[in-house]
């Protein structure tokens, strides 16, 4: 084994690649499928939304905390990883391979039962993974360097799960795609846990007991902070995934064969700006580098809002790229400094529970994202594809553009109380 990709950025980061190739997949095309294709009523994806954000609320916090406990000769977070991948693949495929002829209720629990299975066995994954970067990667320089190698793999990752899904599921089926992502994921996330060797030394010291373990967390008000601001830009995130293809019929009138084309214009451009952030970065440091690029991605959204057709609707999608790929670049910065300011306090290396309490903090911007499309829906009529209401396009519109719009201004204003006390950060990287 070559020793110079041994816990290297580039190795590391085909484990973001693994994950987000079907995890993009799933979070741009669910909605589409089980309302648009199926005719799942929005009230019911968002009650089975709701339903699931009780458990992850549960499951994460628990998890995160199990694994800092873990201790074994290969490390406390790779058994986990390790573990993980066959039900990863076999979830996965479940979300997409709905037995047909099913009624609304039975297509409604089904829906529940593979949501809840599919988002438990990612958070095992999203959890140990995560866990990984603050110990792997020491100061700002390091960490600004590997987030933006990691995030380089993710927006190809992002490109593959978004642009090129439609494709796939048009020439063989939602089900055969999602056992093509489940072997591709399993493929690359062999390949980074096979280079990755963790620190032994960061499991030396003896966990917290569980309830001071949460006190401890639960207590750090910069991180409810961070964390609080980057969950309404995550829901951005989702929206602008999972709204595209609705965006594609019924405000820009497109045939389903050019959704990839509009999601390309989002994805695509973000690819060389992953540089342009990290310049930002180390000219202004990673606290104000995080703000400015919440800034720039409440502005980058409003164009799509405008837009009228294909090619209006790509300018308007490579505008949004520019302010998304500043918020996949700097909050990994900040969050390795929050864990390691912890550590000076508690003497302890808690990377697991604070990715799993951030996790479900921001994943319950999938929440969020369920209650916008069925607020917005209700105002505008829109029930499902079978059952659009009168004016489907002003619910798109407002959807991928007012909403989103709304939600990044308050995480600007969120963002404003941070403080990470770190003196790093008193200068630029």
């Amino acid at each position: 084994m070559n020793k110079k990709f041994m816990n290297s950025p580039v190795m590391f980061a085909l484990g973001m690649f693994a994950l987000m190739v079907p995890t993009q997949a799933f979070s741009s095309f669910y909605s589409y499928f089980y309302v648009e294709k199926l005719g799942l009523g929005v009230g019911l994806a968002t009650l089975a939304r709701t339903i699931y954000l009780i458990w992850d609320a549960l499951n994460q916090p628990l998890f995160g905390y199990l694994s800092d406990r873990t201790r074994t000769r290969w490390g406390r977070r790779r058994p986990w990883i390790y573990a993980s991948i066959p039900l990863f693949m076999a979830t996965f495929v479940m979300v997409f391979a709905v037995p047909e002829g099913l009624t609304e209720t039975s297509l409604f629990i089904w829906f529940l039962v593979a949501l809840i299975l599919f988002e438990g066995v990612s958070t095992i994954l999203w959890v140990n993974y995560g866990a990984l970067f603050p110990e792997l990667f020491k100061g700002d320089r390091m960490r600004a360097k590997a987030s933006a190698v990691q995030q380089g793999f993710q927006i190809v990752a992002l490109l593959i799960g978004a642009a090129l899904t439609p494709l796939l599921f048009g020439a063989m089926g939602f089900g055969r795609m999602a056992l093509v992502y489940a072997c591709v994921f399993a493929l690359f996330m062999c390949l980074c846990v096979l280079f990755i060797r963790e620190n032994a030394d960061a499991a030396k010291e003896e966990p917290l007991p569980l309830l001071v373990a949460f006190r401890e967390t639960f207590k750090n008000k910069q991180f409810w902070i961070f964390n609080i601001a980057n969950s309404f830009a995550q829901t951005v995130n989702g929206l602008l995934g999972s709204m595209i293809p609705f965006y594609a019929k019924y405000v820009l009138g497109l045939p389903e064969s050019q959704v990839s084309l509009l999601l390309a214009s989002v994805f695509v451009p973000v690819i060389p700006l992953v540089a342009v952030w990290f310049w930002v970065i180390r000219r202004f440091g990673s606290t104000v580098g995080w703000r400015i690029s919440l800034g720039v991605y409440a502005l980058s959204v409003l164009p799509l809002g405008f837009a009228f057709s294909l090619g209006t609707g790509i300018a308007a999608g490579a505008i949004a790229g520019f302010g998304l790929a500043g918020f996949l670049v700097t909050p990994a910065v900040l969050s390795g400094q929050i864990i390691d300011r912890d550590f000076e306090v508690t003497g302890r290396r808690r990377e697991g529970m604070y990715t799993a309490v951030g996790g479900f903090i921001t994943r319950s911007s999938g929440l969020l994202s369920a209650l916008a499309f069925w607020i917005v829906g209700m105002m505008f009529g829109y029930v499902s594809g079978e059952n659009p209401g009168p004016d489907p396009a002003g619910t798109f519109r407002v959807l991928i553009s007012a909403v989103p719009f709304c939600l990044l201004v308050v995480s600007v204003v969120v963002s404003m109380f941070f403080r990470t006390g770190q003196r790093s950060e008193e200068k630029p990287l």
